[in-house]
């Protein structure tokens, strides 16, 4: 009878944790928001229970919004962005949205951390009722039956809803729609040209499709199915190239260089597709991800991350180029597991030692140990001071890498190092054998441009001139060869012969 009593007693608790839980959940996270930076503007996202992922585009672009494929959706209302003209904004939605993965993913996280949140939350709510019922007891609450007057025990429920109330705030934040009603499907509002069947389930707001956004739209639209199109192909045809790749043998590692992406997120789907077909379990990114290194292109971040994530691959290390303004791209990287290399030699993969530093001409760069504002030649020399002193300890280095290969050119010259790895000029130079005053052997060798950059520019539809991504193979602990791996203009993949460093 008495364990009758307790389930029952149990039972009635849960009931009543339910029945304030629940509906204290669905206020909260209907209710929640977050503020993050989605597609180059800084986004307020929200949650909700209609299944619509609905994206308010701005002044420039009418609203869009599709089904998100199950009961949760979602509402991104744009911000400020940094984009100072109309073609120059649609640009970068055509290229982001040609290849989403890696900002959907963003989105989904952050909103299963304000579903994770409001769920403890509620949680907490639900065992209000629930305390305040055994913190009184049982004697006490049969004397407040006799004395509380039915007007207090009103008084007091009321008190508790208003509590709930301004916890929940559910006056906060309410998605508004202007003419939510009038929405077209892709296909039907622009029939004269052709929607990628990917998007023919996508509406849009009718009632803002004016002539300057039409031919904004049919821009949008073009430079979106050219991206897609030209990086899918270049990536599927990387299995015609395979025979071409030095076969990795067995103890070796190969890691793949990039530099100077630029924003060009369409390129890591192809260098994805390569490095898979070459073996290649580690990344080395020798700097330059941005244009600018602002929060507006941590969609280039998430691309990168996005395309080398998974346990296929053992380490992926990073420095920040001159270009990479500040330090948000590496503690961007950071926060995703990269490792970023700040002078301090590492051992990341295979018993290969790494030593990797910053651009110093980059805005907020340029530290070292407890010196600021160090200038490029006293980077240079301080560089080739601490690996130099390794090699003398029989520590020596495999690789250095940096951004500009004269910031290695002193450790190198001095022989203190095997290899010196880096971009900035987005054009290949080397591998460049050089012999140290000390009788050792070391390369250099600068990658071009990944993204395709001309300049500091590389998003778009299509390569502004060729992108390279080069393999370097180790073994041992040493690195033993380098491939160069080049993408056309017009899509052609070359392949360039396997080179083998001679170390002696």
């Amino acid at each position: 009878m008495v364990a009758r009593r307790r389930v029952l007693r149990g039972l009635g608790y849960l009931l009543v944790w339910l029945v304030v839980a629940v509906p204290a959940w669905g206020l909260l996270f209907s209710h929640s928001s977050t503020e993050m930076v989605v597609a180059s503007h800084d986004a307020v996202v929200r949650p909700n229970f209609d299944g619509q992922v609905r994206l308010d585009m701005g002044p420039y672009l009418p609203d869009v919004r599709s089904t998100s494929g199950g009961w949760i959706g979602v509402d991104i209302v744009g911000g400020k962005t940094t984009a100072t003209t109309a073609p120059e904004l649609a640009v970068r939605y055509a290229a982001i949205a040609a290849h989403p993965d890696a900002e959907q993913q963003r989105v989904r996280e952050e909103i299963g951390d304000l579903l994770a949140d409001s769920a403890l939350r509620a949680a907490v709510l639900g065992l209000v009722p629930i305390g305040l019922w055994l913190l009184l007891g049982a004697s006490r609450r049969a004397e407040l039956r006799r004395r509380v007057a039915p007007r207090s025990v009103a008084a007091s429920v009321t008190a508790v809803a208003v509590v709930v109330v301004l916890v929940a705030q559910p006056w906060r934040h309410e998605p508004e729609h202007v003419g939510d009603g009038v929405w077209l499907n892709v296909a039907k509002a622009f029939p004269e040209v052709s929607v990628p069947p990917e998007l023919s389930g996508w509406e849009i707001q009718g009632g803002f499709v004016t002539e300057g956004t039409r031919r904004l739209v049919f821009s949008l639209l073009d430079t979106y199915k050219t991206s897609k199109v030209f990086y899918r192909d270049v990536a599927d045809r990387m299995d015609e190239v395979t025979d071409r790749l030095h076969p990795k043998g067995e103890g070796e590692t190969v890691a793949v260089e990039v530099s100077d992406r630029h924003d060009n997120i369409g390129m890591d789907e192809v260098v994805r597709a390569a490095a898979d077909a070459a073996g290649a379990t580690v990344v080395i990114d020798a700097g330059d991800d941005t244009s600018t290194g602002q929060p507006w292109e941590g969609f280039s971040l998430d691309s990168l991350d996005n395309a080398f994530g998974g346990d296929e691959y053992d380490a992926r290390v990073a420095i920040s180029g001159n270009h990479d303004h500040g330090t948000f791209v590496s503690r961007y990287l950071q926060k995703r597991g990269w490792t970023h290399l700040t002078g301090k030699a590492v051992t990341p993969f295979a018993d290969v030692r790494i030593i990797g530093v910053d651009d110093p001409r980059s805005s907020g760069l340029g530290n070292w140990r407890d010196q600021k504002g160090l200038t490029f030649d006293e980077v240079k020399a301080t560089v080739a001071d601490d690996v130099c002193k390794l090699d003398e300890q029989g520590d020596r280095i495999a690789t250095l890498v940096v951004h500009d290969a004269n910031l290695g050119a002193t450790a190198l010259e001095r022989g203190c190092t095997d290899l010196v790895l880096a971009g900035h000029l987005h054009v290949q130079k080397g591998p460049t054998r050089v012999l140290g005053t000390n009788g050792k052997v070391g390369y250099s060798y600068t990658n071009g441009t990944t993204g395709g950059a001309a300049y500091a520019i590389a998003i778009g539809s299509k390569l502004r001139r060729d992108a390279e991504f080069t393999f370097v193979t180790y073994r041992d602990g040493r690195p033993v060869g380098i491939q160069p791996v080049t993408v056309q203009t017009t899509g052609m993949v070359s392949v360039a012969d396997y080179v083998p460093l001679d170390l002696g």
